[in-house]
């Protein structure tokens, strides 16, 4: 009897090791160059293991604090004071719960979210769901473009057109970066996050902003949902705040640590320390996003100022009319500095979502420089294209950033719903599949996200039209 159950539990054991160890046989690896190049200590205690896990983070972080999100946060305090402080809350919880479902796909399967989509799709609508996916990395990359050249012409007095042509050297620095190791990668990623971070902190600490008014803002308030104008700009917090490419990223660079799936174990330890790194680098973006809201509500509540544009609010620290005796010119270029920190930090993930999502639905065949410069080519053309056109006019090239919101709403269910899938699926993600609880908040999230985001998309075209 003993070694009948001895036989059974070797075989239990060695086909769970089956599960995870065919799971990538004969696909192509994400990211390949960097996928499982970084090592982590296998018996090390918790903080050493913890930092070899720190980083990939880092990156999905940004996403979460580029420029897109900055314009709504500080007019959202600018308008509403610190009642919004509660949706950027739930906003960064909802993330967190997002990229950890796609951490653990890409950890249990070996794949991301991009070839795990295709894979289980015909070859029409994998290339519906890339044409799709692609709309929304060149909608998100609008955002970080036309920031990027805006705060480079704040810093250096460069014509726009000219700044958004500088960023695309981003992608020769990218490729000079992968070379050097993906952990240069995370940081100099990180180190753009804390410029982020401590200018926007600096701001706030001189702003003394109402401490229980910052405590009452994230209890929630019922005039969120019944206020039809705080309920939009609420709706464009959370669609600037959640995005499809995030998903498709944390999935792929999830994989870059070294994960042995033949051993159950390392696998949940994997899962548990990114997920670990995961949610420290979303309270970083959290922190960020709150304090961009701080900010609006501290310096700008009641005073009736324009805004809508990077260039508004860049002027307006430096006007003691609008921001009392803190106005100096010190606080508009830290705006600045601040600014191209998080278009440039944005614009590295954003080129690596782009090569994620190439390779894993229309699995291209090219050299890895020629598909970064192909990714980065596909969004900067249309932001070069109408700086072109609208030469001299800025307030139309940063309109562009109300489309790019449309274009992400649209993209965003596309994501999410086969990530619920997948995760909750036995047969892909076995014992690690979502718990009870997990799967239906998801799809609670994935329902509630698609009908708001739905409703965002017709009012912001009725307002463009």
């Amino acid at each position: 009897m003993k070694n009948e159950s001895k036989e059974r539990q070797h075989k239990k054991t060695s086909e769970s090791r089956v599960h995870f160890a065919t799971e990538t046989s004969g696909a192509q690896k994400s990211l390949a160059e960097v996928n499982g190049s970084v090592s982590v200590p296998m018996d090390g205690g918790y903080w050493k293991t913890l930092l070899a896990y720190l980083g990939p983070g880092a990156l999905v972080a940004v996403g979460y604090m580029d420029p897109g999100n900055w314009i709504t946060s500080i007019a959202g305090g600018a308008s509403y004071k610190y009642t919004l402080l509660t949706v950027i809350l739930i906003s960064s919880l909802i993330a967190m719960l997002l990229q950890a479902m796609a951490a653990r796909l890409g950890i249990v399967t070996g794949k991301d979210l991009a070839q795990m989509t295709r894979e289980r799709t015909s070859k029409g609508m994998g290339i519906f769901l890339w044409i799709v996916t692609e709309l929304a990395i060149m909608a998100t990359d609008m955002a970080e473009i036309i920031g990027s050249g805006i705060a480079i012409k704040l810093l250096f007095n460069i014509p726009l057109i000219v700044g958004i042509a500088i960023t695309s050297l981003d992608v020769l620095i990218l490729l000079l970066l992968m070379k050097l190791g993906f952990r240069k990668i995370e940081a100099i990623v990180a180190t753009l996050v804390a410029v982020i971070l401590f200018v926007f902190l600096y701001e706030v600490l001189l702003s003394q902003p109402s401490i229980g008014g910052i405590l009452r803002g994230f209890i929630p308030d019922p005039d969120i949902v019944t206020h039809s104008s705080m309920l939009y700009l609420s709706l464009g917090i959370v669609g600037a705040t959640v995005m499809p490419h995030n998903l498709y990223l944390g999935s792929s660079i999830s994989q870059t640590r070294e994960i042995d799936r033949s051993n159950e174990a390392h696998v949940a330890k994997s899962i548990r320390f990114t997920v670990a790194d995961s949610n420290i680098q979303l309270t970083v973006a959290f922190v960020v996003n709150c304090l961009l809201l701080i900010l609006g509500a501290a310096l700008f509540y009641g005073t009736n100022s324009d805004l809508g544009r990077f260039v508004d609010l860049f002027h307006a620290l430096n006007d003691s009319q609008i921001v009392g005796a803190i106005a100096s010119p010190v606080l508009s270029m830290l705006f600045a500095v601040a600014l191209l920190s998080s278009g440039q930090s944005s614009t590295i993930t954003g080129t690596l979502s782009g090569q994620i999502i190439m390779e894993g639905f229309i699995h291209l065949k090219m050299p890895l420089w020629a598909q970064r410069l192909l990714t980065r080519l596909l969004s900067i053309t249309p932001v070069l294209i109408f700086a072109f056109i609208y030469h001299g006019n800025e307030a139309k090239i940063e309109g562009l950033l109300t489309i790019s919101q449309v274009f992400l709403s649209i993209a965003l269910p596309f994501a999410i719903v086969p990530l619920v899938l997948f995760t909750s699926d036995k047969k892909i993600m076995g014992k690690f599949a979502n718990k009870a609880w997990v799967k239906y908040t998801a799809w609670f999230i994935a329902i509630v996200l698609t009908i708001l985001n739905l409703w965002l998309i017709v009012s912001t075209l009725q307002e463009v039209f």
